[in-house]
């Protein structure tokens, strides 16, 4: 196990980018995130979604529209957040502090929110190992290698947790593109869950910061109470009810993020750089030279997201247009020339 405290270091900070590679061509091409780089399309929203407060009846159909995409048992056993990281802190209250163990390598923000809550928080990088958890968390699919833990044995994890006063939570911020049978959306209602879902990463707005937390009515109406009126903002209410029910935009996009992995895939094998996990919206990548690559492509202003703990792999976001996929080939080529240049010099 690994205890977990300092500052949590994330993706897709432009002025973070600039500070490491001032030099960079402008503007960066940010695959340092799991975000959709082709977002739902943008609408014009009626003035009344800025110009007044959120009406409760909007917010009740937001509901209803995100339980039936994600396939909660009901409306009332979602509750609609400003982001799922404004929930993390507040999930991780709702047992006593005790143990907390988050299975890891993962996003890192919900050790840091468990910690705020009281847990003494630790990785475990066993699965098995979190029965023995007050507070257990998983991220399914996970960032950034994209493993998926069977549906089965959360389910088991979760009624022993429960039978102990426990909680499991699993944050889905990329089942919207991973096997969905895994979900456990429909299994929210038994108590000991909590089911977070993220609406940012798939529709690409991630910053309208919109959320839910998916469990039993008791939990929902606690958050609920926690939040208290207009948690949701105008415009997030408007996008969230029309890009949740836009059930075919839904299954052309992810057939498309499919395809844009492979092509992904590919062109990372043409330059010899191995490709080992992932979504479709972002790719997993393991090689000994991992820091060369981030810095050579950084320097061509092409942002990778690396792992300070984990030098040896990198995770690489979608790219968004036609002419990123030129920069990220050329920059690939440079960086394989350079590095047989390298190889050549140290042989003579």
């Amino acid at each position: 196990m690994k205890l977990l405290d300092g500052a949590v270091d994330h993706g897709g900070s432009l002025g973070r980018a600039r500070a490491l590679f001032p030099n960079a061509p402008q503007p960066f091409v940010d695959l340092s995130t799991g975000i959709n780089p082709h977002s739902y399309p943008l609408f014009d929203l009626p003035a009344t979604s800025l110009s007044r407060l959120p009406e409760a009846g909007r917010a009740c159909e937001l509901t209803e529209i995100a339980a039936s995409t994600y396939g909660a048992p009901s409306p009332a056993n979602v509750v609609a957040a400003p982001g799922t990281q404004v929930l993390l802190p507040r999930v991780a209250s709702l047992v006593r502090p005790g143990k907390a163990l988050v299975l890891g390598p993962t996003y890192a923000e919900h050790a840091r929110a468990a910690a705020i809550a009281g847990h003494q928080v630790s990785e475990v990088t066993d699965f098995a190992a979190l029965a023995q958890a007050d507070l257990a968390i998983i991220v399914n699919p996970n960032n950034p290698d994209g493993r998926v833990i069977e549906r089965h044995r959360l389910l088991a994890l979760a009624a022993g947790l429960r039978a102990r006063g426990g909680l499991l939570v699993v944050d889905e911020a990329f089942m919207d593109v991973g096997p969905r049978q895994h979900s456990l959306a429909g299994d929210a209602d038994q108590g000991g869950l909590v089911v977070l879902r993220s609406f940012g990463k798939f529709f690409g707005l991630a910053g309208l910061r919109l959320g839910f937390a998916l469990s039993a009515r008791p939990t929902v109406e606690f958050l609920e109470r926690q939040f208290g009126p207009w948690a949701v903002a105008g415009p997030a209410l408007d996008y969230g009810i029309r890009a949740l029910a836009d059930i075919g935009w839904q299954d052309a996009m992810r057939t498309s993020l499919a395809e844009t992995a492979a092509r992904l895939d590919a062109l990372f094998g043409r330059f010899g750089v191995p490709v080992v996990g992932g979504t479709v919206l972002f790719r997993y990548l393991s090689l000994p030279d991992a820091a060369s690559l981030f810095a050579a492509l950084g320097e061509r202003g092409i942002l990778l997201r690396h792992f300070n703990e984990r030098p040896s792999v990198l995770r690489a976001g979608l790219p968004g247009s036609e002419v990123e996929w030129q920069r990220l080939e050329s920059a690939l080529a440079e960086w394989v020339t350079r590095r047989e240049d390298q190889s050549k010099g140290s042989k003579q």
